[in-house]
């Protein structure tokens, strides 16, 4: 049995390296010159002191991080990966968001929720937190098709999810709450609600097994985790696009710049758009609503200053922008403070989101117009006195970050149509989104593979 797999993004690169421990035959072709997709790092800038043999400062032009357990943290051993590991420091646990005009720490606790942060007036009203307390006894239920803004609001309050929800949505996932199924996107709070009848009751009774995640990245960034995979892999096929796949015998033909290969089961790992293309031509409606699935553009902003030009202590993760005070982009990640190693120490680096579902048009502003304006926000905000960045790096994404709406919903029943015939997915459009979503959806893909028997509808 041989088993294709189209695209070296994550999803891929995971899936092979577990077939191939299983001692699984397969092929993974990759169009691009380079394995990982969205994860890149890139060392830029002046020559490093000490390493000449690239810039000083990494920028991450995908993720930034990675959370994980126990298991993952020994997955990425067997990779060889954990000498290169880099945890995030304590500091990052605390989250900013803009508010009256300022960037403002968000509660971390009971004690902070009630009486604000030291010096600082309380972050949400006496109505909110009320609202807070008394979710316990919120009886309410989840209609389908609900929203995450619907949702926090039905549990919480509009306010939190004009300061709280959304600019954590908006600046992790590109999102907007009001569009985004909470079905989708975190379904443990709906299981929460029925199980506990209390999203507060339920993080409370659960809260020693998620207490076990960290956020780490890798000595040279998170490109150290595709290129160990890849490094990792014996029949990995880069620079060769494939051009068209045909059902054949039960299995699937692959056509590619390279030739033509028969295996009996497929998968894609790409994008909707790659997805929609090679699928059309057996499943026309399947194509149809992978294309309705959204991308919005988001384009990242790197900008180096020195510490000493820099009033805000940048004790934290960084910066967050609520769409309710109509700041130019969807917020600022404090690099430096999160990780060591970023840039030298007398210097500071931000990097900078811009765009998203909330606010498409800013991402796509010509270079010169977006890097003034980012820079002016962070003079604004961060107390910088500098004229411009000593550095500045700026990387584009036409097509971020997919959305889990109702058009996520959409594809479910087309992609377990399609397994009957031998088609599978394993893609962060479907059945999670995140780094560590995608890992594990790509090992339990592989047992699947591995188990299941050929069945031909064709």
């Amino acid at each position: 049995m041989t088993i294709g797999i189209i695209g070296a993004g994550i999803s891929g690169l995971t899936l092979a390296y577990e077939l191939q421990k299983q001692g699984i035959n397969y092929r993974l072709w990759e169009a691009a010159s380079q394995p990982g997709g969205y994860i890149q790092s890139q060392w830029e800038g002046p020559p490093a002191t000490d390493n000449p043999e690239h810039g000083k400062y990494l920028c991450e032009i995908g993720p930034n991080s990675l959370l994980g357990d126990a298991d993952l943290l020994a997955w990425l051993d067997g990779l060889g990966l954990t000498p290169d590991l880099t945890f995030s420091r304590p500091v990052s646990k605390v989250r900013y968001i803009f508010r009256a005009g300022k960037y403002r720490q968000l509660p971390t606790g009971p004690l902070s929720l009630l009486l604000g942060t030291f010096g600082e007036p309380s972050f949400f009203s006496w109505k909110t937190k009320l609202a807070i307390f008394r979710e316990r006894t919120n009886k309410t239920h989840s209609p389908p098709g609900e929203t995450l803004a619907d949702f926090f609001r039905r549990r919480f309050s509009s306010e939190l999810v004009d300061y709280a929800l959304g600019p954590f949505v908006s600046g992790i996932y590109a999102g907007d709450p009001e569009h985004l199924l909470v079905s989708e996107t975190f379904p443990i709070l709906l299981r929460y609600e029925k199980e506990y009848g209390s999203v507060l009751r339920g993080l409370i009774k659960n809260q020693s097994a998620t207490g076990r995640r960290q956020s780490f990245s890798f000595r040279n960034g998170m490109q150290m985790l595709p290129n160990a995979l890849a490094a990792n892999l014996t029949n990995l096929l880069l620079h060769d696009a494939v051009k068209l796949i045909s059902p054949v015998n039960g299995g699937w033909q692959v056509e590619t710049s390279t030739g033509t290969r028969f295996v009996d089961k497929l998968v894609l790992a790409v994008g909707t758009d790659a997805a929609a293309r090679l699928v059309e031509p057996h499943y026309a409606d399947f194509a149809r609503l992978l294309r309705q699935v959204i991308y919005p553009p988001m384009t990242a902003v790197h900008s180096i200053y020195k510490r000493t030009d820099v009033r805000h202590p940048l004790n934290g993760f960084g910066g967050l922008n609520p769409k309710i005070e109509g700041r130019f982009s969807a917020g600022h990640i404090w690099s430096s403070s999160i990780f060591d190693g970023r840039c030298p120490a007398d210097e500071v680096l931000f990097t900078t989101f811009v765009g998203g579902q909330t606010n498409t048009r800013n991402a796509q502003l010509p270079d010169d117009v977006l890097a003034d304006k980012v820079h002016q926000e962070l003079a604004d905000g961060f107390g910088v006195m500098a004229d411009k960045p000593v550095f500045r790096n700026i990387a584009r994404w036409e097509r971020a970050i997919p959305q889990y709406d109702a058009g996520i919903v959409a594809v479910k029943q087309p992609v377990k149509t399609a397994e009957a015939d031998q088609l599978f997915v394993c893609a962060n459009w479907y059945g999670g989104v995140s780094l560590s979503d995608c890992i594990g959806k790509a090992k339990k893909l592989a047992t699947q593979l591995a188990d299941s028997p050929r069945i031909n509808n064709f």
